[in-house]
C-alpha cells in the first residue's frame, strides 16, 4: 500500500476507535499509533473493561499529579489511589529522571489496568526535569522558518517520551498569542499569525505522534487574548464567536486535520461561546461538547486543563468541579483533587440521570484504545539502566543546536553592519547587562580581539557614566542583554536607565545589541540600530549569537510576533553568512563523538607519562569546530590549568603559517616566481654558495642547506655569555630581548645572517642535493619576503593575515601583547640563556634573530590556527577575504619532491605506509599540515574538510623530553578523528 493512502486510511480508522470501535479487517496501516491488528485491540478494550468493577471503572476518568522529587508520603498518596481508585493516569511535574522512572515502574506495578503517563513539557523533559537540557520555548520555534526542524524536535522528545515510559505530552500550545500583555502565554506561543502558529503546531505534533506518543493542543478555544493567568483567576475573552473561529480555532481546523489525538480545554470565561455567569470553558457544554466535539468534530481525546487552578475553583470545589467538567464533556479528569469524592459524584449522577452509564461507558473505552495504541496492552517495565545516557544523546544535542541556530534573528541591521567586516579595521568591545554573559563573551573572543564589560542590570547614572569613558575609544560594543523575564508588567525585566545607557553609546559608536530573553522585551529597545533576537538566555544561545555576528553561520529566523513600531512580525529573514569558523557538535558533521572521546584518555595518558605538561585538542570538520578541550596544566607542578586561551610556542608550525603563508601571498600575485633562484631576490648572494639555489628546492628542502646551525656557540664562552653580545638590562647598543632580562647587541640578527650566508652547503649524492629538512631554508625565503614587500616579515603578516582575520593571538614576540600567565612556558635553558623561557620563542636561533624568524618565532592558541588551515582548505578565502590563489594553494600543498614526501614549505604524509611520519596513518596522502619541536602539529585534510590541531609544551622543563614522539601521542589522536569519521 503506497505510504499517502496508509496514512490517509489511518486518519480515518482513528476517528473510528475513537467512536464505534468497529473497523474492517482490510484496513490496516503501519502508523504507530494506529493499532495494526483492531480486532486484537477491541478484544482487549472489551476485556479490560469487562473485568472492572464500576468504581475501577470510573477511575480510569482521572488523572492526578504525581512528583518524583517528594517524600515518601507524597508516593504512598499516590500508590493508595493507583491501587485503590484504579487511576488512569499520573501527569509528572518536578524530579529527576532516574527517580520518576523508577516510580513509573512501582506505580505501573501497583495498577490493576496500565496507567497513562504524561508530562506538560512543551519545551522537552527538562521543563519538569533536571539532568536534561532544553529544546526552545515555543515562541523561538516560532522564529524558525523550516518546520522539518520542528518534525525532527518532535520526533526526539517521542523517543525521549519513550525512554521514560510516557505516553501523552501536553503539547503543543496552538494559542495564537495576540496579546504582548499576556500573563500566561506569551513565549509558550509559537506567535501572533495563525498560519504560522498552525504550521508549527502541526509539525510538532506528528513529530510525536508519528513515533507513537500523544500530542495534547492546548488551551482550547484559545488562550491567546488574555490580561489574567488562568491559574490564580477566570480570565474572560470578550471577543465575537465568528473572531474565535477566525483566529483562535483555526490552528485546531488544521490539526483535526492531521489526526491530533488530544486537546486540552482551558478555564476561560467566552460569554460570545457561553454566556452563563463565570462558567469557565472547560465546565461548558456549549464550548465542550457542542463547539468541540459536534461543530468541529474533534473525536479525540479531550482533557480538562488542571482542575487544581483558582479559574475553575472559583466557584466549585475538588470534587464537584470534576463532575462539571464530565459533564460538559471532558473525557480526562487532569490534575483531580479528590479522586473518591469525585466518583461518588458522578455514581450520583448517573442515578440522577444527568449522565448515562453509556455515556460514561464510551468515554472510558476510548481512554482504553488510546492506551492500547500507545502499546500499553503490552506494557513493559523502563530499562532504567544508562537512562540519563540515553536520554541525552549526541543526536538530540544536534536538534538542540540546529533550532536555536535557525531561530536566532537580526531585527535591526542599519548599513549591513551585521556580519561583521574589516575586522583589523575596528576595535572591539563586550558589555553583557544583568547576568552571567561568560560563555557569549568567550565565543566573541574567538573571532577577534575583544574587551569584555559588565554591568548590572539598573545600574546607577555615576557606574554609567564610567563605563562609557571606558568604552569611548571602541568602534564597536556588542551588548548582550541578559536578565530578561517573562513578566510584561514588570516591563520584563528591563531597565528603562540601561537602555538609555544604550542609546547614549549608539550616538558615538556601533552598538550591536543580542537580547537574551523574551522578544516582548523589545518593545523598550525601540530606536536601537543593531538588535540580534536570541529568544533564549542559555549556553547555547549565547554560543550560537556570535557565530551569527561574524556570519560563522547565516541569520535565518523572523520575528513571530508584532512589538512594536520597529520591531513587527515577520522582520528578519535570511542573512548571508561569510564562511567563518562556526562551532558545534561532532555528530552535525558526521563524527561520532564517543569515539573522539578517546582523545581523552590519550591526553591523559601524555600527561601522566609526563611526556607534557599540558596540551589543546582542536578538530574541524566541514568548516565546525566541533572538538576543542584542554588538558593538564602549563607546568607539572601545581600551576593555571591549560585553557582554550591558551598560547603556545608553535616552533617550526612557523614555518607554514608564516614564511610559507607570506611565500604563497606574493606567489598569488605573481611577485614570486619559484623557479628563480635565491640570488634573483637577494643581490647580495651573488657570489656566495647560496646565489644559484632555486626556490622551489629550498621550499622542498633540498637545496642542499644544512639543517640547522647552531649560532649560539659563537656568543658563549666557557657555557657563559659574552658581554659584547649580551647584557642582563637594556643598554644603548642592547636593545633586543632575547629572554626575560637578557638583550642581544643590536647587530646581532646580521651577524646571524652573515654566517648563514656563508655556511657550507652538504654534498651532492649522485649528481644532485639530498633531501634534507633544513630550518635554513626560512632563514632565506624570510629574507626574500622582507626585500619583496619591504618591510619585516611580522610586520607583513599582521597587516594581511593575522589582524584581518581576527586572529590577535597568533603573534610574534607575544611578551609584549599579552599577559605572559597565559603563555605556555617551554624549556629551562641551561645551555644558553640560563633561564626558565616563557612568552620569548624557544628556539636559540630564532630568539637571537630579534624574535622574528622564518623558522620559529610564531606563537599562538588552537582556534586561530584552525582558521589559517581553513583559509587553506577554503583554497585562500576566509571570511571577506580573497589572500591566495586557489591555484597557488594546490601548488604548495602537493608532494612537490621524488626524494621525500614533501609539498613547498608543508609537510605531509609518507607516500607508502609502514614508513611513520608525522600524520596518522589514516590520514588521506593528500593531508597537509606541519609539526613543530615543542611539541605541536596542525594537518589539514581537503578530501574530508577536515582540521588537526594539537599544541603541548612538551619541552618544559627540558626538550631531551622525547616521549611525546616515542609513544606516538600526536598521531594516535590524528588517527582517532578518523576512526570517528569511519563511524558515520
Amino acid at each position: 500500500m503506497h505510504v499517502t493512502v496508509r496514512r490517509v486510511l489511518g486518519i480515518c480508522l482513528v476517528a473510528l476507535f475513537f467512536t464505534s470501535g468497529k473497523i474492517d479487517n482490510a484496513l490496516l496501516v503501519e502508523d504507530p499509533l494506529i493499532a495494526p491488528d483492531p480486532i486484537a485491540q477491541l478484544n482487549w478494550v472489551d476485556s479490560v473493561y469487562q473485568n472492572l468493577s464500576l468504581d475501577e471503572r470510573l477511575g480510569q476518568l482521572f488523572m492526578v499529579a504525581a512528583y518524583s522529587n517528594k517524600d515518601e508520603s507524597h508516593v504512598d498518596e499516590i500508590s493508595q489511589l493507583v491501587k485503590n481508585e484504579n487511576l488512569g493516569g499520573l501527569i509528572f511535574f518536578q524530579g529527576g529522571p532516574d527517580r520518576q522512572a523508577k516510580l513509573t515502574n512501582y506505580y505501573q506495578a501497583q495498577a490493576k489496568t496500565p496507567l497513562f503517563i504524561a508530562m506538560d513539557a512543551e519545551w522537552g523533559l527538562s521543563m519538569r526535569l533536571d539532568s536534561i537540557p532544553d529544546f526552545p520555548k515555543a515562541m523561538t520555534l516560532g522564529a524558525i522558518q523550516n518546520t522539518e526542524l520542528i518534525y525532527t524536535m518532535g520526533t526526539e522528545m517521542a523517543r525521549q517520551f519513550k525512554e521514560m515510559g510516557m505516553h501523552i505530552n501536553f503539547a503543543p500550545v496552538v494559542d495564537v498569542n495576540s496579546n504582548p500583555d499576556n500573563p500566561v502565554i506569551g513565549y509558550r506561543a509559537f506567535g501572533e499569525n495563525k498560519q504560522l502558529v498552525a504550521k508549527r503546531a502541526v509539525a510538532y505534533m506528528k513529530g510525536l505522534q508519528d513515533h507513537g506518543v500523544i500530542a495534547n493542543a492546548k488551551h482550547f478555544p484559545g488562550h491567546g487574548d488574555t490580561e489574567a493567568d488562568s491559574h490564580y483567576a477566570l480570565p474572560v475573552i470578550k471577543h465575537p464567536e465568528n473572531r474565535i473561529w477566525d483566529i483562535d480555532l483555526y490552528p485546531y481546523q488544521e490539526l483535526f486535520r492531521e489526526n491530533l489525538m488530544s486537546v486540552m480545554v482551558a478555564h476561560l470565561n467566552i460569554p460570545s461561546l457561553d454566556n452563563t455567569a463565570n462558567t469557565p470553558t472547560s465546565l461548558s457544554r456549549k464550548v465542550v461538547t457542542d463547539l468541540l466535539q459536534n461543530q468541529m468534530n474533534f473525536q479525540g481525546l479531550v482533557f480538562t486543563d488542571a482542575l487544581n487552578m483558582r479559574g475553575v475553583l472559583q466557584s466549585s470545589s475538588p470534587g464537584e468541579v470534576d463532575l462539571k467538567a464530565l459533564l460538559a464533556g471532558n473525557d480526562v479528569l487532569l490534575y483531580s483533587q479528590d479522586v473518591p469524592k469525585a466518583k461518588t459524584l458522578i455514581k450520583e449522577a448517573i442515578q440522577d440521570g444527568k449522565i448515562s452509564e453509556k455515556e460514561i461507558e464510551r468515554k472510558i473505552k476510548k481512554i482504553l484504545r488510546a492506551k492500547y495504541q500507545v502499546g500499553l496492552n503490552d506494557y513493559r517495565p523502563i530499562k532504567t539502566s544508562g537512562l540519563i545516557d540515553r536520554l541525552n544523546t549526541p543526536e538530540a544535542e544536534v536538534i538542540r543546536e540546529e533550532l536555536y541556530a535557525n531561530a536566532i534573528t537580526v531585527a535591526a541591521n542599519k548599513d549591513e553592519l551585521i556580519p561583521f567586516k574589516g575586522l583589523d579595521m575596528k576595535r572591539f568591545a563586550s558589555l553583557t547587562i544583568g547576568g552571567d554573559g561568560q560563555e557569549f563573551q568567550n565565543q566573541l573572543g574567538k573571532y577577534t580581539k575583544f574587551d569584555h564589560f559588565d554591568i548590572e542590570k539598573a545600574s546607577s547614572e555615576s557606574e554609567h557614566y564610567k563605563l562609557m569613558k571606558k568604552l569611548e575609544d571602541y568602534d564597536v560594543v556588542v551588548v548582550g542583554f541578559m536578565g530578561v523575564t517573562n513578566l510584561p508588567r514588570r516591563a520584563f525585566g528591563i531597565a528603562p536607565g540601561d537602555v538609555e545607557l544604550l542609546r547614549m553609546l549608539q550616538k558615538r559608536q556601533k552598538v550591536v545589541t543580542v537580547l537574551f530573553g523574551n522578544a516582548y522585551a523589545s518593545q523598550f529597545l525601540e530606536g536601537l540600530e543593531h538588535v540580534v533576537f536570541a529568544f533564549e538566555n542559555n549556553e547555547l544561545t549565547q554560543k550560537l549569537s556570535p557565530q551569527i555576528l561574524f556570519g560563522a553561520r547565516p541569520a535565518q529566523g523572523i520575528l513571530p510576533v508584532s512589538v512594536s513600531t520597529q520591531f513587527t512580525y515577520g522582520v528578519g529573514g535570511f542573512l548571508q553568512g561569510m564562511n567563518r569558523l562556526s562551532y558545534g557538535t561532532p555528530e552535525s558533521v558526521g563524527l561520532d563523538s564517543k569515539t573522539l572521546d578517546q582523545i581523552d584518555e590519550v591526553a591523559e595518558k601524555a600527561i601522566r607519562i609526563q611526556a607534557t605538561p599540558g596540551a589543546s585538542v582542536l578538530v574541524v570538520k566541514d568548516g565546525k569546530v566541533v572538538f576543542e578541550r584542554s588538558y593538564g596544566q602549563l607546568e607539572y607542578k601545581r600551576s593555571p590549568k591549560v585553557n582554550s586561551e591558551t598560547v603556545y610556542d608553535l616552533a617550526s608550525i612557523t614555518k607554514v603559517l608564516a614564511t610559507t603563508q607570506a611565500v604563497m601571498f606574493l606567489h598569488s600575485r605573481g611577485e614570486l616566481d619559484m623557479n628563480k633562484t635565491l640570488g634573483d631576490y637577494l643581490p647580495e648572494l651573488k657570489g656566495t654558495n647560496k646565489a644559484k639555489l632555486i626556490l622551489r628546492d629550498v621550499m622542498a628542502h633540498e637545496a642542499g642547506l644544512k639543517a640547522f646551525i647552531p649560532h649560539y656557540v659563537k656568543t658563549v664562552e666557557s657555557g657563559q655569555w659574552r658581554n659584547e653580545y649580551y647584557q642582563p638590562n637594556p643598554a644603548p647598543g642592547f636593545s633586543s630581548p632575547v629572554s626575560n632580562d637578557m638583550f642581544a647587541v643590536n647587530h646581532l640578527r646580521d651577524s646571524i645572517w652573515h654566517w648563514t650566508v656563508t655556511s657550507d652547503l652538504l654534498p651532492k649524492s649522485g649528481g644532485r642535493n639530498r633531501y634534507v629538512y633544513s630550518d635554513l631554508t626560512m632563514y632565506f625565503m624570510q629574507a626574500v619576503v622582507e626585500r619583496i614587500v619591504n618591510q619585516p616579515l611580522n610586520e607583513f603578516l599582521d597587516q594581511n593575515f593575522y589582524e584581518p582575520l581576527g586572529l590577535y593571538s597568533l603573534t610574534f614576540k607575544p611578551f609584549e601583547k599579552m599577559p605572559i600567565d597565559n603563555i605556555a612556558p617551554t624549556e629551562n635553558d641551561v645551555a644558553f640563556r640560563k633561564r626558565q623561557v616563557k612568552g620569548y620563542v624557544h628556539d636559540p636561533g630564532a630568539a637571537m634573530y630579534g624574535g622574528v624568524a622564518g623558522h620559529a618565532g610564531l606563537f599562538g592558541k588552537a582556534n586561530d590556527l584552525a582558521v589559517m588551515m581553513q583559509l587553506m582548505l577554503n583554497q585562500g578565502y576566509y571570511g571577506e577575504l580573497s589572500l591566495l590563489k586557489p591555484a597557488t594553494v594546490a601548488a604548495f600543498t602537493q608532494r612537490q619532491s621524488t626524494q621525500s614526501r614533501r609539498g613547498w614549505g608543508w609537510d605531509k604524509p609518507e607516500p607508502e605506509l609502514g614508513k611513520g611520519g608525522s600524520a596518522g596513518d589514516l590520514a588521506p596522502k593528500t593531508t597537509f599540515g606541519h609539526t613543530g619541536f615543542t611539541g605541536t602539529c596542525v594537518w589539514a585534510d581537503p578530501e574530508n574538510n577536515l582540521i588537526y590541531v594539537f599544541l603541548s609544551n612538551r619541552v618544559y622543563p627540558e626538550a631531551e623530553n622525547t616521549k611525546l614522539l616515542k609513544e606516538g601521542i600526536r598521531t594516535e589522536i590524528h588517527d582517532i578523528i578518523y576512526k570517528a569519521l569511519a563511524k558515520n
